[in-house]
């Protein structure tokens, strides 16, 4: 296959479908998802298309790599949100909230409902991160400094981690050197 093939996960902007990326490559065309359009079909041919980030064409890239390469692409470019499961143990489990004062009552919350708020509180973190990090107004200085906070509040989050079915969906924060 010739180099100039762009590879899964290639991001591109088509001037009437807009921002994309490539999920599959087919004989003639691209399989394309874009935000607003869903997927489509592209030939290899195009040229009207802005290419942001060409990533290489390989033929034994795996479908979960196809998908990991999608969802940062869907991060990236969007406040999609994936969605994350529970794990299996806390199914239709309850969090009690016991003050210490025996004349009050105990809160009982569902723990679906407590997991699908810490999951949207790391949704926005990570769109409040794309967003510094994409700035035009602030500094790159600013942009660290302001980075640092967001990896120390993954950090304070990491607690939260049980409550994930997937490993791969935990909080991580500064890693110990």
């Amino acid at each position: 296959m010739s180099e100039d093939i762009l590879g899964i996960g290639s991001r591109v902007k088509h001037p009437a479908y807009g921002p994309g990326a490539v999920v599959a490559v087919d004989v003639a065309a691209y399989q394309v998802c874009f935000m607003q359009f869903g997927l489509k079909h592209v030939g290899k041919n195009y040229t009207e298309w802005e290419i942001i980030d060409a990533l290489p064409y390989s033929e034994e890239l795996s479908f979960t790599a196809a998908e990991k390469s999608l969802m940062k692409i869907l991060r990236t470019w969007s406040d999609v949100s994936e969605n994350i499961e529970l794990g299996d143990k806390w199914d239709g489990g309850t969090m009690i909230l016991r003050p210490a004062d025996d004349s009050m009552k105990d809160k009982e919350i569902p723990i679906e409902t407590f997991f699908h708020k810490i999951v949207m509180v790391r949704d926005r973190l990570r769109v409040m991160e794309q967003r510094i990090n994409s700035s035009k107004v602030m500094g790159d200085e600013d942009k660290v400094n302001l980075q640092q906070y967001i990896t120390r509040i993954y950090g304070s989050l990491t607690s939260f981690n049980v409550l994930f079915k997937y490993k791969d969906d935990h909080f991580v924060g500064e890693r110990s050197k």
